[in-house]
């Protein structure tokens, strides 16, 4: 096993019991350190790189967690004239690690989290993160700017709703490296919203991987 697959394990060692960062038995330094720690080595994660300069980035499924959240579904039918109900438990991950291939000279949307958590690591190259705020009502204007930074090679950053909204972009020559953990993983189910910089409409989307567990998917 080698670093990389070692931080991976490590991250969901740390959250397995848990349901997430919301969880009081999960510290986000925890986390911060495992990333901080980890020297990236591209021969480490070289089966979750895959570049395609058609798109802005790819998003390439590392691991997806335990599963130790629980969603109860109950299922009902009739019998005999009886109506009987079913109690299905379906185990859910509690996060999503993702590598993301940037393209170069290429950005995300402006975009939300989802309620969700959002650790990453620079893996190759520097990438910068714009941050904005959320639009103030209905009324049609150029979203604002808060703070511009630049994460090079190694670097780890936090992010969340709470924090505002940003959007990460390559503005470099070469394909750049991110390593994210998202938890809970709320825009891998469920998509994320994003707005457009000069009116500050907000579009919900969704989020397909790239590829999964080193396979890429048929598109």
């Amino acid at each position: 096993m080698n670093a990389f697959e070692l931080l991976v394990e490590d991250m969901r060692n740390v959250l397995g019991p848990s349901s997430g960062l919301d969880s009081s038995d999960v510290d986000v330094q925890d986390l911060t350190h495992l990333l901080e720690r980890y020297a990236s080595n591209p021969q480490e994660w070289a089966p979750y790189y895959w570049p395609d300069d058609k798109v802005a980035y790819t998003r390439n499924l590392v691991d997806e967690g335990n599963g130790k959240a629980n969603l109860v579904r109950p299922s009902v039918f009739w019998t005999k004239r009886k109506c009987r109900c079913l109690i299905n438990v379906l185990t859910l991950p509690v996060y999503v690690q993702l590598v993301l291939v940037w393209s170069p000279g290429q950005a995300s949307h402006i975009h939300d989290h989802g309620n969700a958590h959002c650790l990453m690591k620079v893996l190759k190259g520097s990438l910068t993160e714009t941050r904005y705020g959320f639009p103030d009502g209905d009324k049609e204007k150029p979203m604002e700017m808060t703070s511009e930074r630049v994460l090079k090679e190694n670097a780890v950053a936090y992010m969340a709703d709470g924090l505002g909204l940003h959007r990460m972009s390559n503005q470099g020559s070469d394909f750049v490296v991110s390593l994210h953990l998202y938890t809970p993983p709320n825009v891998a189910r469920h998509g994320c919203h994003i707005f457009n910089p000069r009116t500050g409409e907000r579009t919900h989307t969704k989020c397909g991987n790239y590829s999964e567990y080193g396979r890429k998917l048929q598109m």
